[in-house]
């Protein structure tokens, strides 16, 4: 009986010391995947904090570049509220200027009036030199002024006016071409082609004969007649081929083909 119970108590201590290899194999493999897994957690948790570390900088990057651009943008509109008050300043000014050269202009003709109220002036104008009554002068002059103040039907009123009356003056060309610019800055482009026209029939060898000529032209194209227009741009060139209008039309008639 003894002898029996000791091969029993052999048997189950042979089997207790084969299974605590695989038991201890066991646990360790366990402890290995718990680290494996808290190390994979905290690589986690250190790419999201990262992460968020990235998205918090660039948001306030974008932050930053939003208040730049509206500070850029106040700057910008400050500038140009300021350029538009220099620029009306600067008209201001250039108007003064020109309503002070027009009085000076007024006190030296009236000097000049009171002296010589009936005696021819010699005139030179556009390359034309003539005899004028110091009324045309006035006149002529006063309706120029007229124009150069951008009071473009009251000009060509004037012009008109003022070829009625003196219709023999040396006046009279330059009249005529003031009055089609006129005509044309109104968009009367027919009536500014007859007086054009009529300056270049009268007064072919004028200085400002080619301008006519390209202000016809220049007409003519408002009126979309293409091929009026080219017709006279080549007119021009033969007529007037050294003239800077010249340049002009050779420069639109390439625009015209």
């Amino acid at each position: 009986m003894r002898a029996h119970f000791t091969l029993k108590g052999l048997a189950a201590a042979a089997l207790c010391a084969a299974m605590l290899p695989s038991a201890h194999a066991a646990l360790f493999e366990d402890d290995e995947a718990r680290r494996a897994i808290l190390e994979m957690r905290q690589r986690v948790d250190v790419q999201q904090q990262r992460t968020a570390d990235e998205t918090r900088r660039l948001g306030e990057e974008n932050s930053q570049l939003r208040r730049s651009l509206l500070d850029l943008q106040t700057q910008i509109e400050t500038l140009r509220a300021e350029q538009a008050k220099l620029r009306g300043q600067n008209e201001q000014l250039l108007r003064d200027v020109a309503d002070l050269q027009r009085r000076q202009k007024d006190i030296a003709q009236g000097v000049d009036e009171r002296l010589r109220q009936f005696e021819p002036v010699k005139v030179t104008l556009d390359g034309q030199e003539f005899q004028a009554d110091p009324a045309e002068k006035k006149d002529y002059e006063a309706a120029l002024a007229v124009f150069r103040a951008g009071k473009f039907a009251d000009a060509g009123t004037a012009f008109t006016a003022f070829v009625r009356q003196y219709p023999r003056s040396g006046y009279v060309p330059s009249a005529r071409f003031w009055l089609g610019n006129a005509q044309y800055a109104t968009r009367d482009y027919k009536e500014a082609i007859g007086n054009f026209k009529q300056m270049l029939s009268e007064a072919p060898s004028h200085a400002r004969a080619p301008e006519a000529a390209l202000s016809i032209a220049n007409c003519q194209v408002e009126l979309k007649d293409t091929r009026a227009a080219r017709k006279t741009l080549e007119d021009l060139l033969r007529a007037y081929p050294q003239s800077e209008a010249a340049l002009a039309a050779k420069e639109r008639l390439s625009r015209l083909k």
